[in-house]
């Protein structure tokens, strides 16, 4: 399955209309927590066909306003909530200290769920029922059946619909090549063909905006109109920061994916390394886990295969002679290859690493090998790269 983000523009009508239907699934998910709650406390046990049914009584005695939302998305609300239930049993069964599910408060509910149907397009125009047209910018073609429609306001205020698709594999011709990848701090990954990723630091450069920001958020007076604008700027900065890193992401992963059959990485543990290092933040902020995850479901797709290897003493073992992230990303291929039973490989001996600057990923233009890459014109592609911010 596979997901389509495109920005809506609702008009003021239509934006009242989403937030009320969304008020009412809010309603609606506190209800039922509340039946679910009162039956527990009796000793009744109920499924998520009880609490589907009651959404009719509901509807017909109780709130005849949940009629303005279409039916399919008053039943994701139901799955939803029994979809909470299960996440919060797992982290039980699991050991975890948990407590009950929470009543949602005010502006919590930000999606509208359509399931296989209450939706269309239509001459660039998303259709809603019991909501109308929506201008939609259309920036890619949409391939595969449409299952699902999801519209989401985020808290910049800005509103998007996302569409989940159900598409057939597309694999890539073989390309021979394999390559294994150490992902760090000081670069954003080093790979066995010499290259070395600059790490964007999206949120690094974002910092001191963001802060300001805040500062003037918490001048502004609660509950007034310069609050409201104040909380809305600075929803979009991190808004902003999202796009740029996702953008970044996205085209490094569909760049591996595009040019070798099998891609080698450390079987990471990040929330642990966080947790126990003085640079959380930074191994957060880095993204390594959304990067490996696109380039885990980019490779499934176009028929590459993704190994991931015991990251323990990669950096260690191997000629200390060579690059320390260098050697890293060639013992990473090596566990990958023998793990598969294949043979193994000796690290070529290099001399300056390729830098490649993350605006020159965005832009698509990184060699896809050193050797196809002539250290003069390397040179002369890397002194016109573009070093601003990538755009979000």
């Amino acid at each position: 399955m596979l997901s389509y983000r495109f920005r809506l523009y609702p008009s003021k009508t239509a934006e009242r209309t989403l937030n009320r239907q969304m008020g009412l699934c809010r309603w609606l998910y506190n209800r039922l927590l509340s039946e679910l709650n009162l039956a527990r406390e009796k000793g009744i046990k109920l499924r998520q066909t009880d609490t589907q049914a009651l959404i009719v009584d509901l509807k017909r005695h109780e709130k005849p306003e949940l009629a303005e939302v279409h039916s399919k998305v008053l039943q994701m609300v139901n799955r939803q909530l029994w979809s909470n239930i299960r996440a919060l049993a797992e982290l039980k069964r699991k050991g975890r200290k948990v407590g009950n599910l929470r009543f949602k408060g005010e502006g919590w509910f930000k999606t509208l769920n359509y399931n296989q149907s209450g939706f269309k397009l239509e001459g660039g125009k998303l259709v809603l029922s019991k909501v109308g047209e929506i201008p939609i910018k259309l920036h890619r073609k949409i391939r595969g059946e449409v299952k699902g429609v999801i519209v989401k306001r985020e808290r910049s205020g800005r509103w998007y619909a996302i569409f989940q698709v159900e598409d057939e594999p597309e694999p890539l011709p073989r390309t021979g090549r394999t390559v294994g990848i150490d992902v760090g701090i000081k670069h954003f990954l080093t790979d066995t063909d010499g290259r070395q990723i600059e790490n964007p630091r999206f949120y690094e450069r974002l910092l001191e905006r963001i802060r300001k920001l805040h500062r003037q958020l918490s001048r502004k007076r609660k509950g007034s109109r310069n609050r409201e604008r104040a909380r809305v700027r600075l929803a979009r900065a991190y808004e902003r920061l999202v796009n740029q890193r996702d953008d970044f992401l996205h085209k490094l992963s569909r760049f591996y994916v595009s040019n070798y059959d099998l891609i080698a990485v450390e079987n990471l543990n990040i929330s642990g390394m966080a947790k126990k290092h003085h640079l959380g933040g930074k191994i957060l902020g880095a993204s390594w886990g959304k990067f490996l995850q696109m380039l885990s479901y980019k490779a499934e797709r176009a028929g590459r295969r993704v190994v991931k290897v015991d990251p323990r003493g990669t950096s260690q073992e191997g000629d200390q002679s060579l690059d320390r992230d260098y050697r890293a990303s060639w013992n990473i291929l090596q566990r990958g290859l023998v793990g598969l039973g294949r043979p193994e490989v000796t690290p070529v001996e290099m001399g300056p690493l390729l830098g490649v600057p993350a605006s020159a990923v965005v832009a698509g233009q990184a060699p896809s090998l050193k050797q196809e890459a002539p250290r003069e014109s390397w040179e002369q592609f890397t002194s016109q790269a573009v070093t601003t911010d990538v755009v979000g």
